[in-house]
């Protein structure tokens, strides 16, 4: 059986979808008990690069062609009427032959771009975060949202999203028939896939970022939606109420000045006008510029380092489908404290802190139980220890394979049901923690 990915991301630049999707690709390429075989579809040298070395199974095409867009009401008569009456003029790619040209059973598009296609299709919304906060978007892009993302749904065999928080919110807003239509497959920690630093590195690292002995750390792409301003307020808070001076260390891309392969990256994610420049504003009123440190994108060996070096990781984030941080701060020991919204409580369940991200006080108290005490830290590591172990990248990609053949029409094994009967972010009790 053959499946193409079809890659379409900006290395550094879009947030967590990108090392998600590495991770997948990567362990399937790991993946030796199956007779699949694997096309990555990349669209530059770049991506090539990014994703290299792949495995046996897997192999590059370039994306060459280009697709023709199109008015495709004719081709969604067959998901009914759902649209009919309706004031958007739903507009998808339509393959000009590229995708069928390759010879795939199932066609992934794990990014939420989609091309209609002859080709049975997977498809991976992430999230409607542009229905709860359309201010957080350019009303172009909310539009292409909604012309794209309900319509992908309804067309692709399968849908699949992170956690029960999206499903029900895809469900439930798109009206998908029958609910089973859209899969849960939790993710796992990307730096699971880096080498472990050792005490050179991170020494290394603590040098090259000129970091502070102690301090808190924010792993977030400047995008509305990471709450840095309320983060922000409650470091001045702590400061001026408590005489708490707690040193910030925040990575992610600013997009200050995206480089041109990343221009399509931002309008893909609606945001025409860069969120920093509010942010640097509110560092400048507060006077806190010389406590807390934007370091920009940081390469996946030197976020490890980051994480072991730092006192505690807080994520103010308004809106989340599950949180790759989060995962990653438990690989490496890290205690955690999270927004109380979205999918947030279900995946960090007690191995975690979690506080109202609307309220800069209650983020501020939660920063200082933390920054303070070392005992509720090592409990939380602890905890942390034993969730981490919920999370697999192999059962994942176990879980996405399922899924490709049951879109082929392949029988499935018995462990292939298991994995789609179960969704362990909710519901770990089937593994064996020791």
């Amino acid at each position: 059986m053959k499946i193409g990915i079809d890659v379409n991301v900006a290395p550094g630049f879009c947030g967590g979808v990108a090392p998600a999707l590495r991770s997948l690709i990567v362990t399937l390429g790991s993946l030796t008990d199956g007779p699949e075989e694997y096309t990555i579809i990349v669209a530059s040298d770049r991506e090539r690069e990014w994703l290299h070395p792949i495995g046996a199974n897997q192999k590059f095409v370039t994306r060459t062609q280009l697709h023709k867009p199109g008015i495709v009401r004719r081709s969604l008569r067959r998901v009914g009427d759902w649209l009919s009456g309706s004031n958007a003029s739903p507009c998808l790619p339509i393959s000009d032959g590229f995708y069928e040209s390759l010879g795939c059973d199932v066609m992934h598009f794990p990014t939420q771009e989609y091309t209609l296609c002859a080709v049975p299709s997977v498809y991976n919304p992430h999230d409607l975060q542009h229905l709860h906060y359309p201010q957080f978007f350019t009303p172009s892009h909310v539009a292409w949202r909604e012309a794209v993302c309900p319509a992908a749904c309804h067309i692709a065999q399968a849908v699949i999203v992170n956690s029960q928080w999206v499903k029900d919110d895809v469900t439930q807003r798109y009206g998908i028939a029958p609910p089973s239509k859209v899969q849960v497959i939790p993710e796992a920690p990307p730096t699971l896939l880096t080498p472990e630093p050792s005490i050179d590195d991170v020494e290394r690292i603590s040098k090259r970022y000129d970091l502070p002995e102690r301090f808190v750390l924010y792993p977030a792409v400047a995008w509305p939606h990471k709450n840095h301003l309320r983060l922000l307020d409650a470091l001045a808070h702590l400061r001026d109420h408590r005489g708490l001076i707690v040193p910030l260390v925040c990575t992610g891309a600013l997009h200050e000045d995206p480089p041109a392969s990343a221009l399509r990256a931002r309008a893909a994610e609606g945001h025409a006008v860069s969120h920093w420049p509010k942010i640097k504003a509110q560092l400048a009123r507060l006077d806190l510029v010389d406590q807390v440190h934007f370091v920009g994108f940081v390469p996946d060996e030197d976020l490890r380092g980051l994480y072991r070096l730092s006192r505690c990781l807080v994520l103010p984030t308004l809106f989340e489908a599950n949180s790759l941080p989060i995962f990653e701060a438990w690989v490496d020991g890290t205690p955690v404290a999270c927004s109380n919204v979205t999918a947030l409580p279900e995946q960090v369940m007690d191995a975690g802190l979690i506080f109202d991200p609307f309220d800069p006080i209650a983020i501020a108290e939660t920063i200082a139980r933390l920054f303070t005490d070392d005992e509720l830290c090592e409990q939380l590591r602890t905890k942390a220890r034993r969730r981490l172990n919920h999370f697999d990248w192999v059962r994942t990609a176990k879980a996405y394979r399922a899924i490709y053949r049951r879109t082929a029409g392949q029988q499935l094994s018995e462990d292939d049901r298991m994995l789609l009967e179960w969704d362990w972010m909710r519901d770990p009790s089937r593994v064996v923690v020791p």
